[in-house]
């Protein structure tokens, strides 16, 4: 079997068991989110941190919500990791230093999940398990609520009330998360994933040293860092570890939990707005961009130029031998349009053009089909800036599932939009001009740009996968980055509810003749077109310095 041949028949393959879970998945979360029955594990949680899950909340206070329990999660992370050296379960591992345990506390909790640290070389189980890993499943569970929120804000009228933001977060995180992650978990042990609390322990020697491994708890958070778009990874060779992804079974599996909650909120979405067409749309914007970019990014590393590229049947630099180019585009598309940040090939090593695509995908807001909840808030945003140009081209005020999009509620989209692009590219800027940060680039010229733009990028994005080439563990890049994903995920967040609480006041405009019909494919075409114009043209003249030119060299 040709090594194109069999990249597709992955490719199909993972496109089916996406559409088999989708309707139930998608059903289930909606019932999730609009049931009044509590379970008594979730009341004695409430009862825990003194919430009244029946007390619906309007915006200012469910953003204080986010941000009151996002903040104590960034503290206590923080705490963990500079105590790590006087606390059980270490390894023997010295606290971590301020500056990169900073970082850290801020990419999990923010669901970024970049790394400047070898985990097997950092961090004891107490910090893999107690500390990431619980934050994998919270930091998810809190995008999945604002979404909720946003949703809530299409579907109610004549009130400010979003819900309430205890209850959208301890249901998101134990009748949806901990399930999946368990059974996620018990698939990934039988592939061959590690799971135990074995410590250091010595495997052979290699050129006279001695060569030792970690045990971890690595399947359970193998499954959260995929299943809650997550990324990072127990081992510093993340998913390209075959403790973490030891067989061709386990790669394509782990892009199916990357993909699924985002792909399934679609059905949600549509659900708890009273029209599961309207879900379709979205959900046809989404694959639309997935798929183009995924075929895309195969035809860019399977183009054959040059002798070496003829001999090894594609770009195989950098790649993982046991899954091929085919796998490994399809992983790299499905984590740099989500915001995972896991990978289980060497990104810096793609292709010019292949490394513009990883790049371009994060810089579209990551809405294909996403994070998980960020990426549903982040197209309906999107959709919400796509009626309004339509609207602008017929001469009438736009409307988007009844409700009228006005002054207000474009400020808020086009505010949310302007953070990420002004985040990224200030920050790159800074980098490029200031003396110290260019000397952790291991590139010069257009690649070593790139390296440094993705890794704002990545930040910014809340993405998390990097230009490995780049030495980001500085106190530059730890206090930047750290600042980049904490801005790129809250501020936004800001927006999201500010224009749900907006929405929800609204009174229900009726359809007329004129109505856009945003559950047509024309709509769709029209989605796409405006996230491509509006997000991608944006970074153009920064992708033109780094991967465009370098691929059009090549």
């Amino acid at each position: 079997m040709s090594p194109v041949l069999a990249g597709v028949l992955q490719l199909l393959a993972l496109v089916a068991a996406l559409a088999l879970a989708y309707r139930p998945l998608g059903e289930y979360m909606a019932r999730v989110y609009s049931s009044k029955k509590h379970y008594a594990p979730e009341k004695w949680m409430y009862k825990a941190i003194g919430a009244n899950p029946n007390a619906e909340m309007r915006w200012p206070a469910y953003l204080r919500g986010v941000l009151a329990f996002s903040a104590v999660g960034v503290l206590f992370l923080y705490l963990l990791q500079r105590l790590q050296g006087h606390l059980p379960g270490s390894l023997g591992f010295a606290s971590i230093k301020p500056d990169q345990a900073f970082n850290t506390a801020a990419s999990f909790v923010s669901n970024t999940n970049w790394q400047s640290y070898a985990g097997e070389q950092a961090m004891g189980p107490l910090v893999q398990t107690g500390g990431l890993a619980v934050q994998n499943f919270l930091s998810a569970a809190v995008g999945m609520a604002v979404a909720v929120a946003l949703v809530r804000g299409f579907a109610r009228s004549r009130t400010g009330e979003l819900g309430n933001f205890w209850s959208d977060l301890v249901r998101g995180t134990v009748r949806i998360l901990l399930p999946l992650a368990a059974v996620a978990a018990v698939v990934l042990v039988a592939c061959g994933v590690i799971q135990n609390f074995a410590g250091i322990h010595q495997v052979g020697q290699f050129l006279g040293a001695p060569q030792q491994w970690n045990g971890g708890a690595v399947a359970s958070q193998e499954a959260i860092k995929e299943l809650g778009t997550n990324g990072g990874g127990y081992f510093n060779a993340n998913s390209a570890h075959p403790f973490e992804n030891p067989t061709p079974f386990s790669n394509l599996f782990e892009i199916f939990l990357i993909l699924l909650i985002p792909f399934a909120l679609t059905r949600t979405f549509g659900r708890m707005v009273g029209s599961v067409r309207q879900g379709y749309a979205i959900l046809a914007t989404m694959l639309t961009i997935w798929l183009g970019f995924t075929a895309l990014m195969m035809w860019t590393e399977f183009s054959h130029h040059g002798p070496a590229l003829q001999a090894a049947g594609g770009a195989m630099e950098g790649k993982e031998a046991r899954f091929g180019i085919g796998a490994s585009a399809i992983f790299s598309v499905a984590t740099t349009l989500t915001s995972t940040g896991a990978v289980n090939s060497f990104h810096s090593s793609y292709t010019g053009l292949g490394g513009g695509i990883q790049l371009l995908g994060m810089q579209l807001g990551e809405i294909a089909p996403g994070g998980v909840g960020s990426g549903l808030y982040g197209m309906l945003i999107m959709a919400i800036i796509a009626v309004f140009l339509a609207g602008l081209m017929v001469g009438r005020t736009p409307e988007y599932l009844g409700k009228k999009i006005g002054t207000r509620e474009i400020k808020f989209a086009a505010c949310y939009i302007l953070i990420t692009p002004t985040l990224v590219l200030g920050f790159t800027a800074l980098a490029m001009a200031l003396p110290t940060p260019v000397h952790s680039m291991s590139n010069g010229g257009a690649h070593g740009f790139s390296e440094v733009l993705y890794a704002y990028t990545s930040a910014g994005n809340n993405n998390g996968s990097a230009f490995a080439g780049l030495n980001a563990n500085t106190q530059w890049f730890n206090t930047t980055t750290g600042l980049a994903m904490l801005l790129g995920r809250f501020l936004p967040m800001v927006f999201v509810l500010a224009l749900a609480g907006s929405l929800c006041e609204q009174q229900p405009v009726p359809a007329t003749a004129g109505t856009l019909r945003t559950e047509k494919p024309l709509f769709s075409f029209l989605l796409v077109g405006t996230i491509l114009i509006v997000t991608g043209l944006t970074y153009f003249p920064a992708l033109a310095l780094g991967p465009l030119a370098e691929g059009l060299a090549s």
